[in-house]
């Protein structure tokens, strides 16, 4: 029988800006109020979560679905504090620290999401789950 040749390929890979992984160190050596999840780098806000690239998750999984570098969608936020100089969103059962924002829609994404929700918890609409 025929060894299967089998190839890994990350979709999500890139290079990351040196503001970027600037950005990442200052983020994981600050202190935080609880325990951090992970942290976020090129982040904009989709329908009530937040997406971005995933590091230092504090449990990656069987499968390394949050290993570092991988893109990730979060659950539906639940509230955005800002700690020091980085804005932490809190989900149901995570924390995440934003690093960066993606350079075109991120910072504005999160705006708008602040300014409908307000201080009120929004589910996702079915329709865009």
């Amino acid at each position: 029988m025929d060894d299967i040749n089998t190839v890994a390929v990350d979709l999500h890979v890139k290079r990351y800006s040196d503001f970027d992984l600037l950005r990442l160190a200052q983020a994981a050596s600050q202190d935080y109020d609880g325990l951090v999840t992970a942290f976020l780098v090129n982040v904009h806000i989709y329908a009530c979560s937040a997406i971005g690239v995933v590091f230092s998750h504090i449990c990656p999984g069987p499968y390394q679905r949050f290993a570092d570098g991988r893109l990730i969608r979060t659950s539906d936020i639940q509230s955005v504090t800002k700690q020091d100089r980085f804005l932490v969103i809190n989900t149901v059962n995570s924390k995440y620290v934003i690093a960066t924002f993606r350079c075109d829609v991120g910072r504005h994404s999160l705006r708008e999401f602040i300014r409908i929700a307000k201080d009120r918890y929004l589910p996702t609409p079915d329709r865009l789950q």
